[in-house]
């Protein structure tokens, strides 16, 4: 399962989960067995679990506050929030070092706030950075959440090497692995996805995330496409459905052996 998150916030809705509801939803997944993979060891096929554990993938849309807010200290510096998605994941790793430390946060560095980059311009940049210290991962969602069906073969390529050389200017050589299709809309020609270049940026993607679809199979598997690999939204009734499916279905639930 990859799993599609976007709010973490107040109250509960169709793309909002609370701090709570979050922590509820890493304690279910870890207690029936999944652990969490980062996705570039997902595209390049180096997907390693313990025996009889499953890998999980969490990804979050359009750099909201709630998925990493900094809270200033007495001495001038910052600590992560513990009730943003990042300070849930980090503490939820203290306690269960065994579930892992990965997900990837498809950013958005040139949208309307709240989403240009979480919301902090003052701490953008140590935000992204922030990330990829702690083993995080950052994916390209466009640079401003753009319909890429209604723009020319230029415009496409631009989209996704501004937000590539805006990431670079915070942690340099960085290149995103993972497209998150903004509202799961493509472009005219899809072969612009994976790699190309616009004013001596380049970028490259070895997959391209779908807004929905269920679960995905692995790269090695026959069926795989890497201009569609599908997520399941992070929702309740949605991932109960396939958390109750995989319980119901271990002989399709993909385990370490």
């Amino acid at each position: 399962m990859i799993l599609e998150y976007h709010k973490i916030d107040y109250p509960e809705s169709r793309w909002t989960r609370t701090p709570e509801n979050f922590r509820n939803d890493l304690q279910r997944f870890y207690e029936k067995g999944y652990r969490l993979i980062r996705m570039d060891d997902f595209l390049e096929n180096r997907i390693r679990v313990e025996k009889g554990r499953t890998p999980l993938i969490l990804t979050f849309d359009d750099s909201s506050p709630g998925q990493l807010r900094f809270l200033s200290d007495e001495k001038g510096g910052y600590r992560v929030d513990p009730a943003c998605a990042v300070g849930i994941l980090e503490s939820f790793h203290t306690v269960h070092p065994d579930f892992g430390l990965a997900a990837t946060f498809f950013v958005l560095p040139a949208a309307d706030p709240p989403n240009r980059l979480f919301n902090q311009p003052e701490y953008a940049q140590e935000k992204l950075r922030y990330l990829v210290r702690k083993g995080f991962e950052i994916g390209n969602h466009t640079y401003w959440h753009a319909t890429l069906s209604k723009m020319s073969p230029e415009g496409v390529r631009r989209q996704f090497a501004l937000a590539v050389k805006t990431i670079q200017e915070a942690v340099p050589g960085y290149l995103p692995k993972a497209l998150a299709l903004p509202m799961g809309i493509y472009p005219k020609d899809t072969t612009l996805l994976l790699k190309g270049s616009y004013e001596g940026v380049s970028y490259q993607h070895l997959g391209v995330m779908m807004v929905a679809g269920g679960p995905a199979v692995p790269p090695g598997n026959s069926s795989f496409n890497p201009l569609r690999i599908p997520r399941i939204q992070a929702v309740e009734s949605e991932m109960n459905y396939w958390l109750r499916y995989f319980d119901n279905h271990p002989e399709e639930r993909y385990t370490g052996n």
